[in-house]
């Protein structure tokens, strides 16, 4: 199965009435900024991720609608190392279990590890990987259950706690929060919620509806965070306008989906996006796709942009917090690939990793 066929897997659509809060989401309060975009990367293929690291190492994943040649990549003087070594890259070669596959989310936890999902869109299972940065080597390499996450899973965001040994990614095909012990490699999946799923709402992007495996776009639970004190999991579709959250204790707990389902609520409004972040105060930043910009729902429950650019941010996929109070966002035109247009790859290299300070 290729990369289009994997994509274009419908996610379940259920229609269900938002909370009156939702109603304002894509509508934020304050659209001025002040902020300017630096250019961090200028690449050839499409990132994916990006994360900074606690000395300012920047990494990025390359998407797997782009290069099959690097998955993982560390930025250096402005340009695309492979990371941890050429070896690990697939490089256009078979897939195999000792190199990578189809990297995208990416995260680093607060001892300074870069953990790093591979959906195996080839290989047909998904893995998690953890890299030790200073010795530049692999620390963990957690293969899911394939009960837990089969072939034709799409894990692409991943929220690590590393107080309690946990990790959950978003998983947008059978869309569900993928809950997994890090000890132990136990895993459960919980499913089946309205909060999981895409509104039926279509995404306009500089007013075209755009389109996923042929359809207008539908795409399910993507964006997954923490809160600082590990205690709450954040999370919401791409096609959502409601940040939802639920004690992260629960699946810790081991509470069945009943317990869990009753105890998730509305954290406020977001945005459509591809990806967010939760900051140590409770601010949630988010990827604004339709407004190309990145928005903020504070403490006080108002979404606000922060920065809007559009003409260089174009799909802002994720945004990353970084030491120094910089933010880095990753824009990848990832609409204009096939599995979005549904015929050639639009696309206008190159694509850009940015920063601004807050």
């Amino acid at each position: 199965m290729n990369y289009r066929q994997l994509l274009s897997l419908p996610a379940a659509v259920l229609i269900f009435q938002l909370p009156l809060i939702a109603q304002q989401a894509g509508r934020p309060a304050n659209t001025t900024s002040s902020h300017s975009l630096e250019i961090v990367a200028a690449l050839n293929d499409r990132p994916g991720d990006v994360a900074v690291s606690r000395e300012g190492r920047v990494f990025a994943t390359i998407h797997p609608l782009g290069s099959k040649k690097m998955q993982l990549v560390e930025i250096i003087d402005g340009k695309p190392a492979a990371y941890p070594s050429a070896a690990f890259q697939k490089d256009g070669r078979k897939a195999s279990d000792s190199t990578f596959d189809a990297m995208l989310g990416l995260i680093f936890d607060h001892h300074n590890r870069l953990w790093v999902t591979d959906m195996g869109l080839e290989l047909g299972y998904t893995r998690l990987w953890c890299f030790d940065i200073t010795a530049n080597k692999v620390l963990h390499r957690i293969t899911l259950p394939a009960t837990i996450a089969p072939a034709g899973a799409f894990a692409q965001d991943v929220a690590i706690d590393e107080k309690n040994g946990w990790a959950y990614l978003a998983d947008i095909s059978q869309p569900g929060i993928i809950a997994l012990n890090l000890e132990t490699g136990q895993a459960r999946r919980f499913g089946a919620h309205p909060s999981l799923q895409a509104e039926d709402r279509d995404m306009v992007i500089d007013d075209k509806v755009i389109h996923f495996g042929g359809k207008p776009a539908r795409v399910a639970i993507d964006p997954i965070t923490l809160s600082a004190d590990r205690e709450t999991l954040y999370f919401g579709a791409m096609n959502g306008a409601t940040w939802y959250r639920v004690p992260a204790k629960l699946f810790r707990e081991g509470q069945d989906d009943q317990v869990i389902a009753a105890a998730i609520t509305a954290a406020g409004p977001k945005p459509f996006s591809d990806g967010a972040a939760t900051d140590a105060e409770g601010n949630h930043y988010f990827t604004d796709l339709q407004a190309h910009a990145i928005t903020k729902l504070g403490t006080d429950g108002v979404l606000r942009t922060v920065l809007q650019d559009r003409q260089r941010l174009l799909w802002p996929d994720n945004v990353y917090l970084a030491p120094g109070g910089w933010i880095y966002v990753s824009a990848n035109q990832l609409n204009t690939t096939p599995a979005f247009t549904g015929a050639a790859d639009t696309g206008k290299p190159p694509y850009y990793l940015y920063r601004f300070n807050k």
